[in-house]
């Protein structure tokens, strides 16, 4: 496949994007770039959740996985399903009540404004740098099978990605994304089915031989028991998993606000309950792929391994038919993630930080919203250059979730502490104890096997929250 095809395939994909964010942003304002006027289908909202949970990152790294983890973030993805369960029948109802478009105003009535912008703060970073990180795994695949035979330098991909995003969201925000993340969901699964049928084909499986065979397959197991002090132990994941879906999904501004621009709150519910059974089963697909791809490339003595196993076998094994699926779903899940992680990003900052619609008339708030809208895009592009430098040789989606656990660890610990206790606290003391938490969450966890004989992994997250939620309890008032 040329370079030429490859650039008209992405502008055709962009057209598209372009199409349904013309059709939706007509008569858009604030309430539709917030809250997508309260109008989205929940069948809509639950599948293109899963486009934007899975993201480049799930798409790239996770087959890669496989042959150094097995099965095991089944462990964590069934951990979701508890995760899930809880935001549809704790945090959903809590924020529907209160007629929430930023999640964090909670944290405002609740404790205070110390803790509220606490809580903005630690979501605006979370958030830009995992929007990043899974920017940067994308741009950097379309760098190695595009951008670098055109001359195209890293940074100009990164810019141009972006611009692309930021020019389709600029002017409904949520309204638009919720509509185009369905699309892109669709190209998702389309471009893993794909390449599911082709391996299979190669390796002369048919469709039940296939799943019999990925059954069979050592590289299938799934449950880890044996080992506590490892960091795939079954109940480190399983707990994990549960603890991230509640902060990643449903402390997170950004997945959020998709479920806040449904109707009623039986209507988000139903949006949950479908997401985390389709969740759980895609990522079981995945997982499948890339336990076919690293038989596929053992068997013909293919050097690619980690995330560079399914974008190598897509180029150069198994055809132009999957390479052009491949492209479609790597593109799909770029934008899926990214599209709605500005939207979140410039909502959490004007309404949070900047308290714009306490501040300004409605046409002034437009204004500011759409400045603050390109000068998150700028940051995203700096912060996705930096990774260029600073991430080397380890899966994107390990870094993430060991990011995630630090800087979510107070988030989960302040709602935690809301929604469980009846006490006050100190609400100018609450930022000084988010911040000391992450730090002695690393000092502990960087000598976790020295002292414990035991391994955090992804379990720092709940470490994280504990010392928040112990913190708050030190600061709480008498």
């Amino acid at each position: 496949m040329s370079a030429t095809q490859i650039i008209l395939l992405i502008v055709a994909y962009f057209g598209v994007l372009i199409l349904i964010s013309y059709i939706t942003g007509k008569k858009a304002d604030n309430n539709a770039f917030f809250k997508g006027n309260k109008q989205s289908p929940w069948y809509v909202v639950a599948f293109g959740m899963i486009g934007a949970s899975l993201s480049g990152v799930t798409f790239i790294s996770v087959p890669g996985w496989i042959e150094a983890s097995q099965f095991s973030y089944m462990q964590v993805v069934f951990g979701y399903v508890v995760g899930y369960l809880v935001i549809g029948t704790v945090l959903l109802p809590l924020y529907y009540k209160l007629n929430l478009t930023s999640i964090y105003t909670y944290l405002e009535e609740r404790f205070g404004n110390y803790s509220y912008k606490t809580g903005a703060s630690f979501f605006l970073i979370s958030r830009i740098v995992g929007a990043s990180f899974r920017l940067f795994l994308v741009a950097n695949v379309l760098q190695i099978i595009l951008f670098d035979d055109l001359g195209i330098q890293f940074w100009q991909t990164v810019t141009i990605t972006v611009l692309l995003i930021w020019l389709y969201t600029f002017k409904s925000g949520i309204k638009t994304i919720v509509w185009t993340d369905t699309l892109q969901t669709l190209f998702m699964l389309v471009a893993i089915g794909v390449a599911i049928y082709s391996v299979s084909a190669d390796l002369n499986l048919g469709g039940k031989t296939a799943l019999n065979f990925v059954l069979d397959s050592d590289l299938s197991k799934m449950f880890f028991f044996d080992d506590v002090k490892t960091a795939n132990y079954f109940w480190k994941q399983f707990i994990s998993g549960a603890f991230i879906a509640i902060v990643m999904t449903g402390l997170d501004q950004d997945m959020m606000q998709k479920n806040l621009t449904c109707k009623s709150l039986k209507d988000a519910q139903k949006n949950m309950f479908w997401f985390t059974i389709v969740l759980t089963i895609t990522n079981f697909v995945i997982l499948s792929l890339g336990l076919l791809l690293t038989v596929y490339a053992q068997q013909n003595g293919i050097d690619a391994h980690k995330d560079d196993l399914f974008p190598i076998l897509a180029k150069h094994h198994l055809g132009t038919g999957v390479f052009i699926f491949f492209l479609l779903g790597l593109i799909a899940a770029a934008y899926s993630s990214a599209d709605s992680a500005l939207t979140s990003l410039t909502t959490s900052f004007s309404i949070d930080i900047l308290d714009i619609e306490k501040k300004y008339d409605e046409a002034k708030q437009i204004k500011v919203r759409r400045q603050i809208h390109v000068l998150i895009s700028l940051l995203l592009i700096l912060v996705i250059i930096t990774f260029k430098y600073v991430i080397k040789d380890e899966s994107v989606i390990a870094k993430l979730f060991v990011f995630a656990g630090y800087t979510y660890g107070p988030l989960l610990g302040l709602y935690s502490f809301g929604l469980f206790t009846t006490w006050k606290v100190k609400d100018k003391l609450v930022p000084l104890i988010a911040v000391l938490s992450p730090i002695l969450s690393y000092i502990i966890s960087v000598n976790s096997l020295k002292w414990f004989g035991f391994e955090f992994g992804f379990f720092i997250l709940i470490l994280n929250g504990f010392l928040t939620f112990l913190g708050l309890v030190l600061i709480r008032r008498q």
